[in-house]
């Protein structure tokens, strides 16, 4: 049992030794940037207004509407939403009111996140769900550490984050990318490949899961002939495609956003090769792709989570019935509901609190699966465990989820893909 709210001292001391354990064992969404760095005072760029306790539990949310991982926003979004929905329904048991402020997120190639994150410190939010991208969380992520404001991604993978100066404030429900990589890689040699090609968007996104599938490749015994990475904002993929298809791989992974639209016809329809062989991850892993019926038949794919069942996805459709794909929806739910319940335990809603109380309520205590019955237990005095529509979260102390689920997808003839299986894996074994 938890007697006391822990915090997450040890963190910059301890998480390289952590994330080095976890990669013997596991050999191993989403973008730039080199070493992490701890944050600047002078860096966030904003009033310095930092979240304190007012009354008030403000969500606010940098997921992206536009740029290149914009087919993730409206599943995330209509996450976030129910969960609101879902602590407002809890009337006063809750002890504070809810508020939620949207923002957009962009991408890497626009400064949209930046200005976001500013708007939503001065706004005095005390959490804030986002962003998707690897690559736009490192843009903004020194601004709400030195806010005091709690930053939960329902998306971000680069392992990068494991050990990056947080002071506590960063965490994720969508797990490091060494557990995606780790799946991705014995797939594709499980599937027969021995020789493995691999293209890639060259941000923290990308080089983080090429690494890590390699590992993972390499230690099941394939090999990658040839890693070819591309920019973002690039449009033309002739060159990078050549390039791949000259080593002849057995099998191609495509870690890319929105710009698989234009590598897969490059790639399948122009060089015939077969989409048997490509394998997807979570950043390009969508339903919304204008190819003609049959581009993508037998193609695999990998998103870290536990598939959205039938009741969560009825449940998120009365939030956005346009909604077709779910990705990531779970983990965004459970990043604004256990953040409430951080708060709820604390008794404060300021974002330090929160920080505070986040891996208290996710591990150890009496096992809980919906917001009002972990409310309830809270409320009654006792320590609890949230387990999430995602899976069982159980944060560490690098704010990292120890446990998630895998799911592998196929497309089928209409591009649309479906689940093959789920993996579960630990990052802490």
């Amino acid at each position: 049992m938890n007697v006391f709210p822990r915090t997450r001292s040890a963190r910059l001391l301890g998480g390289l030794a952590l994330v080095g354990a976890s990669a013997l064992v596991l050999a191993g969404c989403a973008g730039g940037g080199g070493d992490a760095a701890a944050p600047s005072a002078s860096s966030d760029g904003g009033s310095g207004a930092v979240s304190t306790a007012d009354g008030a539990f403000h969500v606010g949310t940098i997921l992206p509407a536009t740029g290149n991982l914009a087919f993730l926003g409206p599943p995330e979004v209509a996450g976030v939403k129910l969960a609101v929905q879902d602590i407002e329904a809890a009337g006063d048991a809750f002890p504070f009111s809810v508020e939620l402020t949207e923002r957009d997120s962009g991408d890497t190639t626009t400064d949209i996140a930046t200005q976001s994150a500013t708007e939503l410190v001065d706004a005095g939010a005390d959490v804030v769900i986002g962003a998707a991208s690897s690559g736009v969380s490192f843009t903004f992520v020194d601004q709400l550490v030195n806010a005091g404001v709690v930053q939960i991604s329902p998306a971000n993978t680069s392992p990068d984050f494991t050990t990056y100066a947080d002071d506590g404030y960063y965490w994720r429900t969508a797990p490091s990318d060494v557990l995606q990589g780790r799946v991705l890689g014995n797939l594709m040699v499980g599937d027969g490949a021995a020789n493995v090609g691999i293209i890639y968007i060259n941000d923290p996104y990308g080089i983080g899961l090429k690494d890590n599938a390699t590992t993972a490749i390499e230690a099941a015994g394939g090999e990658v002939s040839v890693a070819v990475p591309y920019n973002p904002g690039d449009t033309v993929f002739t060159s990078q495609v050549d390039e791949l298809l000259a080593a002849q791989p057995d099998a191609v992974a495509v870690i890319a956003f929105e710009e698989t639209s234009s590598i897969i016809p490059q790639l399948v329809s122009t060089q015939g090769y077969a989409a048997s062989k490509v394998y997807f991850v979570d950043g390009n892993l969508s339903n919304s792709y204008e190819f003609p019926a049959g581009t993508l038949q037998g193609a695999k794919g990998t998103l870290p989570g536990n598939p959205a069942d039938t009741t969560f996805q009825s449940r998120l459709k009365e939030i956005d019935p346009a909604l077709t794909d779910f990705s990531y929806a779970p983990e965004s739910y459970d990043a604004v509901i256990v953040a409430a319940l951080a708060a709820a335990q604390a008794k404060d809603d300021s974002g330090t609190a929160i920080r505070d109380n986040l891996q208290s309520v996710s591990e150890e205590g009496e096992k809980c699966t919906t917001f009002a019955d972990c409310l309830a237990l809270i409320n009654e005095g006792t320590d609890i465990d949230y387990d999430g529509v995602s899976g069982p979260i159980t944060f560490d102390e690098n704010g990292d989820p120890t446990e998630a689920y895998i799911g592998i997808y196929q497309y089928g003839a209409d591009n649309k893909y479906t689940l093959l299986n789920t993996e579960f894996g630990s990052l802490n074994e």
